[in-house]
């Protein structure tokens, strides 16, 4: 009995020295989904050297009132940021605040939103702008009202992703319902300005686009890519076009992201942000889990994405591991 008890104390101890190993282990990959819960619609930035996403909460209509945030020092670890902005700080939110985008400018960060879903120009919502002095809010509206709140060019105002230029202008593109406009905006970022032509909006809707529109610069060219099909169903994906200015024209390429059927159906309304490599770029997107139906089980991904010789965007491969560590520098 006694080498019995010996014995067992050694396997025990072995075990529990095991497990702790195993437990301290690194994760290597940030695995996808990022985080738990349903989310979609991501916009990913870095602020600061560290890595941010502001997704739409993925529920009911009428649920849909707050927004959570989440950032990371390198893609693997993500720490959630909860209610980074909510219906007690919009005055005229009702429901469906909608796919977020974000800017760091004039020493504020402002949170540009979608909201109340408006199906005419009589009903009361749009696109709204919220502001705060940390990236993790509380962010407050900023106007009392809608940035844009009428349907104009068939766009319905949704979906809005406010692009830098080099020359330091932003401008906003935005739409549902299959159609895409381009708006500027004044240096305070709470309103908007004419074009050179005095017009206020732009159509820059390109072939089979559908909302989501997301614009990169890079190497001289301009990169708009949009969401196609339906966002409740298998088909949804990413399409992009490439352009010699931001005002376009932007002629179709082809798809870079759409479902695998051994992975994840419903992949689209991504956005992109930069690794530490000079030419490392990763998409942060929204799919849906192989065996989910549901139109709002959506979870955020994130993948590799690359580029060709020719600069050409080569189709994104989904995958249940993710993406490796890149840890940005710290700032002094």
């Amino acid at each position: 009995m006694k080498y019995r008890n010996i014995f067992l104390s050694i396997v025990l101890g072995c075990s529990t020295s095991l497990c702790a190993q195993k437990a301290s282990t690194p994760k290597e990959t940030s695995g996808n989904p990022l985080f738990q819960g349903w989310y979609a619609d991501p916009e990913g930035i870095v602020f600061n050297n560290e890595y941010w996403i502001y997704p739409t909460y993925s529920a009911p209509y009428d649920d849909q009132i707050f927004m959570d945030a989440f950032s990371s020092t390198d893609l693997v670890h993500w720490k959630k940021h909860p209610r980074v902005i909510e219906k007690e700080n919009i005055s005229w939110l009702r429901r469906a605040l909608w796919a977020p985008a974000i800017v760091q400018e004039n020493g504020k960060y402002y949170l540009f939103f979608g909201a109340n879903d408006i199906q005419n120009n009589n009903e009361l919502g749009g696109i709204g702008v919220a502001v705060a002095d940390n990236p993790a809010g509380p962010f407050k509206d900023a106007l009392g009202k809608p940035l844009i709140d009428k349907i104009i060019n068939g766009a319905q105002p949704i979906d809005q992703f406010v692009f830098k230029d080099d020359d330091g202008q932003y401008y906003m593109y935005y739409g549902g319902w299959r159609h895409c406009n381009m708006v500027k905006m004044a240096p305070d970022l709470l309103s908007i300005v004419p074009f050179e032509d005095g017009t206020m909006y732009k159509e820059v809707t390109p072939e089979n686009y559908v909302e989501g529109p997301f614009m990169l610069k890079r190497k001289g060219k301009y990169y708009f890519m949009w969401s196609e099909g339906g966002w409740g169903g298998p088909d949804y994906s990413v399409a992009y076009a490439i352009a010699d200015s931001p005002f376009g024209p932007f002629k179709r390429v082809g798809k870079i992201l759409e479902q695998d059927l051994s992975v994840a159906t419903g992949a689209g309304h991504h956005s992109l942000v930069k690794g530490k490599g000079k030419d490392e770029w990763y998409i942060i997107y929204h799919r849906r889990p192989l065996g989910e139906t549901a139109a709002n089980s959506r979870a955020t991904c994130i993948d590799r994405i690359y580029f060709d010789k020719d600069g050409y965007i080569k189709p994104v491969k989904m995958t249940f591991e993710g993406v490796k560590a890149s840890p940005l520098k710290k700032s002094r």
